[in-house]
């Protein structure tokens, strides 16, 4: 058995969906988040950059006795694992390989969607793995970039009228196109559960890439004692903004106040 903590990081707060997923499916596991909330959100920004970020994210995680990291952010993911994966000895699982194992199983007339940021569906990253999968799969993907601001203020109630105007605008064309499975890249993506389903209709199915990821990690880790995990939170900027939305993403109270981090110490 392997006592040490699991690492996860994204951009902001939305990689907590991760976290509910992975107290959810392995409870006995310790867990250190890190929210990138001084810099959220990654995915405007340069390739790069987003690289920058990753190693430092990374650097800090790596300062806590951690067995393997998960990347709850679909641009990360997306754009710069592959580049800070061969920089580390410690496992490290994204987002995309896990959602595209999923929507695989769950389509049944091979046309899926791909919402996430700009970042991450500039780098074409959910298409590719899907049509090497299965090479005859049609995919259409849109870049949402209202989406991560709005969940960060709190605006995804499927009643909110802004929210609904914002979900038509960019899903109107997914939706059009027949897919039967939708993958909501981004980890903040979850929160608008309810309004892009009231949208899609039932026939629909919706692919949480953290909660796939979580469940994807569960496989290859050697797994902790019996015991009651804990979790520490880190964040970047705002740690009254942090004690006032984690339960919103995580389902539950935080229960512990998170700790700041100047990011910009750690890695390159």
């Amino acid at each position: 058995m392997d006592n040490r903590a699991i690492g996860v990081f994204d951009s902001g707060l939305g990689g907590l969906t991760a976290v509910r997923q992975l107290h959810r499916v392995m409870p006995n596991e310790d867990i250190i988040y890190f929210g990138d909330t001084g810099r959220v959100p990654y995915g405007s920004r340069g390739r790069q950059t987003i690289i920058n970020y990753t190693r430092q994210d990374t650097a800090f995680l790596t300062k806590h006795d951690i067995k393997a990291i998960v990347v709850a952010c679909g641009t990360v993911s997306s754009v710069a694992l592959d580049v800070v994966k061969g920089e580390n000895t410690l496992p490290m699982v994204g987002v995309v390989k896990p959602a595209c194992h999923a929507a695989l199983r769950c389509t049944k007339n091979d046309r899926v969607g791909i919402i996430g940021t700009r970042g991450t569906i500039q780098s074409g990253s959910y298409e590719a793995r899907l049509h090497t999968q299965r090479p005859g799969i049609e995919t259409i993907a849109r870049a949402c970039p209202l989406f991560v601001p709005l969940v960060e203020n709190g605006r995804f109630s499927p009643d909110d009228k802004v929210v609904q105007l914002i979900v038509e605008e960019y899903l109107a064309d997914i939706k059009d196109f027949g897919v039967d499975t939708l993958i909501l890249g981004c980890t903040h993506f979850p929160l608008l559960r309810e309004a892009i389903h009231q949208f899609m209709g039932d026939k629909v199915t919706l692919v949480d890439v953290g909660a796939e990821a979580a469940d994807y990690v569960k496989t290859f880790i050697d797994r902790a004692e019996d015991r009651t995990g804990n979790t520490e939170y880190y964040v970047s900027d705002d740690i009254d903004s942090f004690d006032e939305h984690a339960e919103m993403f995580l389902g539950e109270p935080a229960g512990v106040h998170a700790q700041l981090v100047d990011i910009t110490a750690y890695g390159k």
